[in-house]
């Protein structure tokens, strides 16, 4: 169920990332650009690490 929550916020991250990459440069903000890219990483390695310990190799 966490790991549900937790992929659709990942997604929203990156998706609301991307939305502020694709606006004019002008408009675009440097620090909310990095704290969705910083966090959208930092959620990307938490689910990576959680599959990787759920893995049955």
């Amino acid at each position: 169920m966490s790991m549900g929550i937790i992929s659709l916020i990942t997604i929203g991250v990156w998706f609301v990332a991307i939305q502020e990459f694709l606006k004019p440069e002008k408009k675009q903000s440097n620090r909310k650009i990095i704290i969705l890219t910083s966090s959208g990483s930092l959620l990307t390695l938490v689910l990576t690490i959680s599959l990787f310990q759920n893995s049955p190799f």
